[in-house]
């Protein structure tokens, strides 16, 4: 069994867990339910260099990243960095996160908040607005094209921006519809683990030009980012390469400033 399908099968059974303990009119009676959602998409174009820094503790390839430094310090660092958005690694089996993660982070933070987790049902959207997210993640990798419709319907009608993330081209084909506003190219195999950021420059060209490109994992240099804002991208999503260190927004920080250096 691959790390995906184990994830999934996880995620399974924590849903059968979570709506006994919470059901949806519990999540609808949330005050971030009358609350209007920031613009990830907006908040992109608006930055020259456009990076949603990631909160992640954990990771089923690399293990243990940072667990000593405090969120705070984390979230508040990287909006003082620069960062367009901020992107919050819910899940707890596989990567240690938290509900409470994102929720603590949009008390601190004026920065739109993208909720990273693997989403495969309804409830999970419901879910993601209560707790305060901006817009969601969904892997196509995981969903079937009536899955990715539905879920991104239902997180549109909620207010919520949608970024779906591919590896391929017959994802990339699936995920293609009106309900969909970024699309972000992962550079790690889902399956293996393996970073290729490659990956991204073969895809580009065939993301139709009305979505949000986002260029996601692996992104460790500044040529990094260059090299990808050059073939298209629009913006990147990137977390290990700042939360292994043990000041993540001093790190992005500085990031920035190489690459307007080198430009």
């Amino acid at each position: 069994m691959d790390i995906l399908t184990k994830i999934i099968s996880k995620k399974i059974d924590e849903l059968k867990y979570l709506r006994q303990k919470k059901s949806i009119s519990d999540l609808e009676r949330s005050h971030f339910f009358s609350k209007k959602n920031k613009s990830i998409v907006k908040a992109i174009k608006e930055k020259e260099i456009s990076i949603i820094a990631e909160h992640k503790r954990k990771s089923p390839s690399k293990s243990d990243i940072n667990h000593q430094t405090p969120s705070e310090k984390i979230i508040k660092g990287y909006e003082k960095a620069g960062a367009a958005a901020i992107s919050i690694l819910t899940e707890k089996n596989f990567f240690n996160g938290s509900e409470n993660d994102l929720i603590n982070a949009k008390k601190i933070t004026e920065l739109p908040i993208l909720r990273k987790d693997f989403i495969i049902n309804e409830y999970q959207i419901i879910e993601s607005k209560a707790i305060g997210a901006d817009g969601i993640l969904l892997i196509a990798a995981c969903l079937e094209k009536k899955d990715i419709i539905s879920l991104s319907k239902l997180a549109k009608s909620l207010g919520m921006e949608v970024l779906i993330e591919i590896h391929n081209v017959s994802e990339l084909e699936k995920s293609c519809i009106d309900s969909i506003d970024l699309i972000g190219v992962n550079n790690r195999n889902l399956k293996t683990f393996d970073v290729n950021i490659q990956t991204s420059i073969d895809l580009i060209n065939k993301i139709p030009s009305n979505y949000t490109k986002i260029s996601e994992s692996g992104i460790s240099k500044p040529v990094d980012i260059i090299n990808l804002k050059n073939n298209g991208f629009d913006g990147f999503l990137i977390g290990e390469t700042f939360m292994k260190t043990k000041d993540p927004g001093k790190n992005l920080s500085n990031f920035i400033n190489e690459i307007e250096n080198e430009n």
